[in-house]
């Protein structure tokens, strides 16, 4: 999990320092409702969507899909959830690092540990990467996969966004989630391919998105089985690292992880770039979405410059091979759910 997150977060330490109702049919397998997409405006990049559905679900029709070949992939941070102003696994390991410190006094005068807790800026600045990566190993290493995943649901049931004041897993965006269960409705299998950690999203990504954990494709590191004194068994977490899910790691995850080509893939950056190219790939229809924050009233706005979620080479070739770009600010009429 340390240089999972390392590919996910680099540089991140600096920018912290400086239900679905009945679903009816028709003939043309396409969801029957009056809008399967209430939170999207409308226009070409609304009608991309519904009309590759469409056409992927017409049976007889050319660019019919089998169900069992209508496989989505998305990605998570900046993709499905907001990813800013640092990644929400990056804030919860730097909470976990405060939370942690009570029953670890060594750290009073251990770097990076010192400089983090004591907020000393320049101090933890110098520790560079490899100071980020110890802090991360800490919060992600040491503790059995049940244990890990309850410190995570504490987190999220207290932990406030900085800016929003509301829950991380509250920052989810409606229009992506009708998306999923708008595919789903339609015989399409929806997986998260993200470069955060795998057993970090597990934990509520069911309840968010509603896919369930085995649908999960992420970053991971290495476990090991072991028995206690009472001969009970657990997984505990090592800082080794096991696999990366984040750009060229991406196709080679689904590969590995899923088995099939997707025929829809959804990103937000330059880390899915691979996964946009090997999903447009394949043969047969094709659909490739990248969504682009420009929104900085209801959410943030940044592509290019920036060292989260940087759309830049993505971008271009959106733009040269004709895959949709959401437009944030146009095409979505609101971006989060309303307050439960």
């Amino acid at each position: 999990m340390v240089a999972s997150l390392a590919s996910v977060i680099r540089n991140t330490v600096f920018v912290v320092l400086l239900g679905l109702d009945c679903v009816i049919l028709p003939h043309s397998n396409a969801l029957a409702q009056s809008d399967p997409l209430p939170s999207w405006n409308g226009g070409a990049v609304k009608t991309s969507i519904t009309d590759f559905v469409a056409r992927v679900t017409t049976q007889g029709g050319t660019d019919f899909v089998p169900p069992a070949e209508r496989i989505a992939v998305f990605d998570n941070d900046g993709t499905l959830w907001c990813e800013q102003p640092i990644y929400f696994q990056a804030a919860f390991a730097f909470d976990r690092v405060k939370a942690m410190a009570p029953q670890h006094p060594e750290w009073k005068s251990q770097q990076p540990f010192k400089a983090f807790l004591s907020g000393d800026r320049k101090v933890l600045s110098e520790q560079g990467e490899k100071g980020l990566l110890t802090l991360v190993a800490v919060a992600h290493s040491g503790m059995t996969t049940d244990e890990f995943a309850k410190s995570v649901a504490d987190w999220l049931a207290t932990a406030k966004h900085p800016r929003f004041n509301r829950p991380y897993n509250e920052l989810v965006y409606q229009p992506m989630v009708e998306l999923l269960t708008y595919l789903r409705a339609n015989g399409f299998k929806t997986f998260i391919v993200s470069g955060g950690g795998v057993e970090f999203m597990r934990v509520w990504a069911e309840k968010a998105y509603g896919i369930p954990p085995e649908q999960v494709v992420g970053s991971s590191g290495v476990t090991q089985y072991r028995l206690d004194d009472a001969g009970r068994p657990s997984l505990l977490k090592t800082a080794k690292v096991q696999f990366i899910d984040d750009g060229p790691g991406k196709p080679a995850g689904i590969n590995m992880m899923i088995g099939r080509r997707p025929i829809l893939a959804f990103g937000n950056s330059d880390g899915d770039l691979q996964m946009l190219q090997w999903t447009t790939a394949g043969t047969g229809a094709r659909f490739a979405g990248i969504v682009h924050h420009t929104d900085a009233a209801r959410e943030y706005a940044y592509d290019r410059p920036s060292k989260i979620g940087q759309l830049d080479k993505a971008w271009e070739e959106a733009k040269a091979k004709g895959w949709t770009v959401v437009d944030m600010k146009q095409d979505w009429k609101i971006v989060f759910p309303d307050r439960p």
